[in-house]
């Protein structure tokens, strides 16, 4: 009697052992799903883009055709007389190109270099951000990038003073357009040596100034990881200020991949979990040959 008995405990048991197991393994199937539903969610929320200017070689068409196939939603950083190709493929320019002028001292002004930290260059600028407004306007377009200049020997403050003073000039006619201006974050150890809006405080601090709905900052991650670091830890603080998401690899502002030191899946997930639910513009310069093939991996490590 003994043999059968334990037989049949030894059966009980392990019929009690297998209905565990499966209400276990039901209940993880279903976390499974509702992670899987909500990766969803947060990936319908990363509006992908890719500024045209590092695609040398690569015609705006052939990129267009492209990014279409693997989820891109706009080429940026282009004139508003080129939005008429990407209408062609149902693409947006999530962030037109700056307008630039020349000054009666015959200076180039606009740019990264000159421009709004300079109240010589204002009249000029509202001149020619004016005309720009409009254009975007005209094409259906709503962000506008512009620049604080380099520093040229001028105070942070008496920097940030005078950029406020000029963008209040063209502000209010960009909100009657319904565009905003986003002024970008650049380095100015590496790429752009004496550039001024080179740290997030301060141009969060312009913002404050400006006290505008149409005024914000675009991240640039890779420029702000070498001035500053803490990615995620800055965007989380000042999230309210950012319109807008430029990636790139550290070191190099190559692919976006294993070969660099930032992990932009967990980027990714910070930039979401603020409710931002704007454009990540893809902004670094392919080394390999295969250009398109690097977009392709930028676009899905962003797909989180």
């Amino acid at each position: 009697m003994t043999e059968p008995l334990n037989r049949r405990r030894f059966i009980s048991r392990s019929a009690q052992g297998a209905a565990v197991a499966a209400t276990l393994a039901g209940s993880l199937g279903a976390r499974l799903q509702a992670a899987d539903q909500a990766t969803g969610e947060v990936a319908a929320q990363i509006n992908h883009s890719v500024c045209k200017w590092c695609y040398s070689g690569v015609s705006l068409e052939e990129l267009c055709r492209a990014g279409k196939e693997f989820g891109l939603q706009s080429v940026e950083l282009l004139q508003p007389e080129e939005i008429a190709t990407l209408r062609q493929f149902d693409l947006t320019c999530a962030m037109i190109s700056n307008p630039t002028a020349k000054a009666d001292d015959g200076k180039t002004v606009g740019g990264i270099t000159l421009a709004w930290n300079r109240p010589q260059y204002h009249g000029v600028l509202v001149e020619a951000y004016k005309a720009q407004i409009k254009k975007c306007a005209d094409v259906g377009m709503t962000n506008l990038i512009c620049f604080s200049g380099n520093r040229d020997g001028m105070d942070d403050q008496e920097g940030l003073e005078n950029c406020a003073a000029g963008l209040k000039q063209i502000l209010p006619y960009a909100a009657q357009m319904g565009v905003t201006l986003t002024m970008e974050l650049l380095n100015s150890k590496v790429d752009h040596g004496d550039y001024m809006c080179d740290r997030t405080p301060w141009g969060a601090a312009l913002c404050e100034r400006l006290d505008a709905d149409n005024f914000k900052l675009l991240y640039d991650i890779y420029h702000m990881q070498i001035m500053e670091g803490d990615v995620i830890a800055t965007i989380r603080q000042y999230h309210q200020w950012i319109s807008h998401f430029h990636t790139g690899g550290v070191p190099g502002r190559n692919e976006i991949d294993e070969t660099q030191e930032l992990f932009y899946p967990a980027i990714m997930r910070a930039i979401v979990a603020t409710g931002y639910t704007g454009f990540v513009g893809q902004e670094f310069i392919p080394k390999r040959a295969d250009k398109l093939e690097s977009l392709k991996q930028g676009v899905t490590i962003c797909t989180v």
